[in-house]
């Protein structure tokens, strides 16, 4: 089964959406500048169509968002109602767009990471340390330099 391609600016264009719909009533700035900084390099991701680098800092960004955003809704999300109906629908809508975001974002990180894939980019970390001091210490010179002698 193929994984659906889809476009980086589908991607960018629908959280650019639902921060700014999340925006309107209840989460301070710092939501705003973490989600919209996160964007400015997926948009520099889109402008540099072969960079390795640009997904690769999009996607980071999209994943340390999801857990400031989870940080932002724990501490900001308020605990008594509003008072007034129409402040409270657009309470309602904005959290409920800003929730949205958030649940989106793992689908889109797996996106943007086939994205990376896509350009050539590959993260393989190999903590395999007994194979890397192995190969640099072999014994087997030193030990053939001695065969055959005799003190």
């Amino acid at each position: 089964m193929e994984i659906p391609a889809i476009n980086l600016k589908a991607i960018v264009l629908a959280h650019w959406l639902l921060t700014i719909w999340g925006c309107m009533a209840w989460l301070p700035y710092s939501y705003s500048w973490g989600n919209f900084s996160v964007l400015a390099i997926g948009v520099w991701a889109i402008a540099q169509r072969d960079s390795i680098d640009a997904v690769l800092m999009f996607l980071m960004g999209m994943l340390a968002s999801i857990l400031t955003d989870i940080i932002h809704f724990s501490i900001y999300y308020p605990a008594n109602d509003l008072s007034i109906d129409r402040a409270n629908n657009v309470f309602r809508f904005s959290a409920g767009m800003a929730i949205l975001s958030l649940l989106i974002k793992p689908v889109s990180c797996f996106f943007v990471y086939q994205m990376y894939r896509e350009r050539g980019g590959d993260y393989n970390v190999n903590f395999d340390f007994e194979t890397s001091v192995d190969s640099r210490c072999t014994t087997d010179s030193a030990d053939s330099a001695f065969i055959g002698r005799r003190y």
